[in-house]
């Protein structure tokens, strides 16, 4: 059973990103379009609620399930919601196209009704020295956010 979720993301940049997921056991596969982005990285993150009524900086903190530090998509140490970056071209479009086998459609790690965030900055994934980089990945502002919804099967 194929679940899908959507998000519009709102903010400094605007984009549309759909999840899918074929079963609970397979990874989400990613996919969408931002624009609006300077040209290079910008940190891309699920974070812990579903509440933009302050704006982005109300959903919190990264996704977190495992009370880890901060990684990159690939690593064993990182956020649930830690999906690296997405990369603009000089127009300032990013084509997203991740697939991710940490976060869920289903169960504990479902992403449904939490945050997603396009950040301002490249996120180092954890690995910049810098006071941040555990935390945040040093990825900057919040530029973009919108809360992932359940999408017409």
């Amino acid at each position: 059973m194929t679940m899908k979720a959507v998000c519009v993301l709102q903010g400094e940049v605007k984009g549309t990103v759909h999840f899918t997921q074929n079963s609970p056991n397979e990874p989400v596969k990613v996919t969408g379009e931002i624009q609006g982005l300077s040209e290079g990285l910008h940190g891309f993150h699920v974070h812990e609620f579903g509440d933009n009524t302050n704006g982005c900086t109300s959903a919190g903190a990264h996704f977190n399930l495992d009370n880890k530090t901060h990684g990159g998509p690939k690593d064993e140490e990182r956020h649930t919601g830690d999906l690296g970056n997405v990369e603009a071209g000089a127009d300032g479009v990013a084509h997203v196209d991740i697939e991710d086998k940490v976060i869920s459609l289903v169960g504990p790690r479902n992403i449904i009704g939490r945050t997603l965030v396009v950040h301002a900055d490249p996120d180092d994934l954890g690995r910049g020295g810098h006071e941040l980089s555990k935390t945040t990945g040093n990825a900057g502002g919040r530029i973009a956010c919108g809360v992932i919804g359940l999408a017409k099967a």
